[in-house]
């Protein structure tokens, strides 16, 4: 299925607007035209220096070679999840939707079909950054499965960045959330442009459940999900950034399900 396909089906806008609206955030009407769903999660790394092939060190391109994004230029890096071998963030507005909705992800192979949680399909970067996900050699994606998740309808998504159209995410999130009266009764919880996969919160999510749809609740989860982010030298900035965007994001969907 191709992504803008996808994004207008009326289902898929009325039962999970935070998936539309990932998808209508990312690359150009062009590229989405053209784009699949399987491309799409199968993307590397939105990395100069892994692009660049003529004068940088890159691990996830040459194993051994080095990172030359560690001391770069690495405003655009991953805050959380980082190895010393590789610091660079998944480039997927999809993705990112895809992690907050508990999707499943079919694949089939060699050996037969098997299926996996849609947040363990791509890896962090450990001491192997060239090896993006847990498929096999020769393994397909056939199908992503949403859940029957009735609130996730009450769920939005939030991309910042350095232009308004045709670039990646500095930080995004998408979000899910159900209440009951001023009480947070379940909540879903992913980031993007902060790791080497997209990011489910889950610290934040279980700081959440049950408590009070405030602000400073909203903050507190933030905080608690954000504590062990490890920023490199020009992006310090992404974790007060992800604060507030999470904040603001929770703020919007609370007051549309009232």
């Amino acid at each position: 299925m191709r992504n803008t396909a996808l994004a207008e089906h009326c289902a898929v806008r009325t039962r999970y607007p935070v998936l539309a609206r990932a998808i209508l955030a990312g690359a150009s009407a062009q590229i989405r035209n053209m784009a699949t769903v399987g491309g799409n999660l199968l993307q590397r790394t939105r990395c100069a220096y892994f692009y660049d092939t003529d004068g940088s060190r890159c691990n996830k391109r040459a194993p051994g070679a080095g990172c030359d994004a560690s001391e770069g230029f690495n405003r655009y890096h991953a805050i959380l999840g980082a190895s010393a071998l590789c610091v660079a963030t998944h480039p997927s507005d999809m993705c990112v939707a895809l992690a907050a909705l508990d999707a499943t992800v079919h694949l089939r192979g060699k050996d037969g079909a098997r299926t996996l949680p849609f947040i363990d399909l791509h890896r962090l970067p450990g001491d192997h950054p060239d090896i993006d996900t847990v498929l096999e050699p020769g393994e397909l994606i056939t199908a992503i499965e949403l859940p029957p998740l009735p609130f996730a309808a009450n769920s939005t998504y939030r991309k910042v960045r350095d232009r308004a159209s045709y670039a990646f995410a500095v930080v995004s999130v998408a979000a899910a959330l159900e209440l009951d009266g001023r009480l947070i009764k379940d909540v879903r919880i992913a980031l993007g442009g902060v790791a080497h996969k997209p990011w489910r919160a889950l610290k934040a999510e279980a700081a959440l459940r049950g408590g009070p749809a405030n602000e400073q609740a909203y903050r507190n989860a933030a905080i608690t999900e954000l504590a062990d982010a490890r920023p490199l030298r020009d992006n310090g900035f992404k974790v007060e950034l992800a604060t507030r965007v999470l904040v603001a994001v929770l703020g919007d969907i609370a007051g549309a399900g009232e």
